[in-house]
């Protein structure tokens, strides 16, 4: 008995992408729950602030996706992932951000899903396979996501519905 081998995606570029979106848009909203000085200030344990763990997001995340897309990568040892340095206030830090998302929207479609196997060196310094970098990517902002909502609990704001990502 002879079988045949039949490649499928576990999930295409735009699945990905709408998934990712859904993401963006949840993390979105957990940024305009801050008061704007917490924002910037608040912090537990000596970790960064939400705003600088979102300038991190916004250095990493569409220019990284514009990386896989075209292989020309910024230096990431260039970043600063201090916010107030270039973005100090809240809308300027939703206006980076979503320059972000755009970034993201423009170039994750034009990756082919041929090449999500292949292995690249992002941002000059990280080895890995197209698709792992995209989860990296999108895992790294979950888990920023989440140590922001630990912080708004914490100031005793009620953040937003982790499962509602509309």
């Amino acid at each position: 008995m002879t079988t045949s081998a039949v490649t499928t995606a576990f999930s295409t570029t735009s699945d990905i992408l709408n998934a990712w979106l859904g993401h963006r848009r949840l993390t979105r909203r957990v940024i305009e729950a801050f008061p704007e000085k917490e924002l910037y200030e608040f912090n537990i344990g000596g970790m960064r602030s939400f705003a600088d763990m979102v300038k991190e997001l916004i250095d990493i995340s569409g220019p990284g996706v514009k990386g896989l897309a075209t292989q020309e990568w910024p230096d990431g040892s260039n970043f600063s992932h201090v916010a107030k340095e270039v973005a100090p206030t809240k809308s300027d830090l939703l206006a980076l951000f979503d320059q972000g998302t755009e970034q993201i929207s423009t170039y994750l479609p034009q990756i082919p899903e041929e090449y999500m196997q292949e292995t690249v060196m992002a941002f000059g310094a990280y080895e890995g396979q197209v698709y792992s970098t995209i989860l990296y990517l999108i895992d790294n902002e979950i888990h920023h996501r989440a140590q922001g909502t630990v912080y708004l609990r914490a100031l005793g704001i009620e953040p937003p519905a982790f499962w509602n990502r509309d």
